[in-house]
């Protein structure tokens, strides 16, 4: 989930560092460019949370962004996060990641929830225990 996190915050700072650079003081381009950014500092902290909520809405987001993104290459040519859009989103659809939100917080006794896959390792996956 600190994986998750720090990549959303680091896509926060490149779009704000391109999205500045290019927009020309465009009013406009730099008022989507703050909202852009605004919104993926909201998703950092809502991602944080760990819930399957947040890991839904982070993917919703980012499959959102990476369509504006896609729509704007097309469109001006100006390729900004669709790229990091993309990382993030794969990040979040990886199999480990998804687990570690499907998980809930507090569910198994004994475990913190960032060691998620160590009910994997003893055999607990299905409702087993580890012998011994």
């Amino acid at each position: 989930m600190r994986l998750v996190t720090r990549l959303v915050v680091a896509q926060a700072a490149g779009a704000a560092a391109v999205g500045l650079a290019f927009s020309r003081r465009h009013l406009p381009s730099v008022l989507i460019t703050l909202a852009l950014v605004a919104s993926l500092c909201l998703l950092a902290l809502l991602v944080r949370s760990g819930t399957r909520a947040a890991w839904l809405a982070a993917v919703s987001a980012e499959s959102v962004f990476f369509v504006y993104g896609v729509s704007r290459f097309v469109f001006a040519r100006y390729v900004g996060g669709t790229l990091f859009a993309l990382v993030v989103a794969g990040t979040l659809l990886h199999p480990a990641v998804a687990r570690a939100y499907s998980a809930a917080p507090g569910g198994v006794p004994g475990h913190d929830r960032g060691e998620v896959g160590f009910a994997d390792a003893t055999g607990e996956t299905f409702g087993e225990h580890a012998a011994g």
